[in-house]
């Protein structure tokens, strides 16, 4: 892998990423239309795993089998949906960065994400805090083919990592603090392992407004998981593809 040392939201951290697919983008990247739900691609998955139709039924929670015709052709083999507006939008982005070796927005940051870089050390310090370990700061690191990139907010050791968050919305926080639900970020916590080739990673939802009871970081452990790293590094690659073909339609246009 290749590492970038810079601080988050600098000049040489914006050059390093454009035209990068990176982690904090992955969940845009795979994201689909009429493809399968939830539920029937966990029916899918037991089907192709080998499993009897009433348990593939059972762990889906459905009484009857399910009828769609997108199941069957997942079934069959074939790849179902389309990339999402999001995702056309984000290759888009991407293949114009690759060809012009810059941010496409110049590097605008919004004000939260102004929040989320002025937060992170503190964030940073007070995981330190709980948990008695030493964080160091990384900036950027990507692949070596530097196709895919992650903005790791630090490593921990040999084989750990870490990622803070500092959300103000209070669905977003309701769903950490309370249902401790951090599944928005799982592609992002997963991605960033894949990266890194890092064994666990920890991450941290920092809202200084929860100090009094002392619960501003939420913080929880996620152990690398090989088998959804290797759905998502065949969505990506796929999703690279999307990119491939942008920039080789725009640079026929120059030519």
């Amino acid at each position: 892998m290749i590492i970038v040392n810079c601080a988050q939201g600098s000049p040489e951290w914006l050059q390093g990423r454009a035209g990068v697919i990176t982690a904090s983008m992955f969940s845009t990247a795979r994201s689909k239309v009429n493809g399968l739900t939830a539920q029937q691609r966990t029916y899918v998955d037991a089907m192709l795993a080998g499993h009897t139709e009433a348990r593939a039924r059972d762990l889906a929670g459905y009484k009857a089998g399910p009828k769609a015709e997108v199941v069957q052709r997942a079934l069959d083999g074939e790849k179902v949906g389309e990339p999402s507006n999001a995702a056309l939008s984000y290759a888009f982005e991407l293949a114009v960065e690759r060809i012009g070796g810059a941010p496409l927005d110049g590097g605008f940051e919004t004000w939260q994400m102004r929040r989320g870089h002025e937060l992170e050390p503190d964030a940073r310090m007070e995981h330190e805090i709980q948990k008695g370990l030493v964080v160091t700061q990384v900036g950027l690191v990507k692949t070596d083919d530097g196709v895919f990139g992650a903005s790791a907010d630090g490593f921990i050791g040999e084989d750990g990592g870490s990622e803070y968050k500092c959300f103000l919305a209070p669905d977003k926080l309701r769903a950490f603090h309370i249902d401790n639900d951090a599944s928005e970020v799982i592609d992002q916590v997963q991605g960033c392992m894949w990266i890194t080739d890092r064994k666990w990673w920890h991450i941290g939802m920092y809202c200084p407004l929860l100090k009094p009871v002392g619960r501003q970081l939420w913080l929880q452990e996620f152990k690398r998981d090989d088998d959804y790293i290797e759905k998502l590094e065949e969505d990506l690659w796929e999703f690279k593809l999307l990119v491939d073909g942008y920039e080789a339609k725009l640079r026929s246009k120059a030519a």
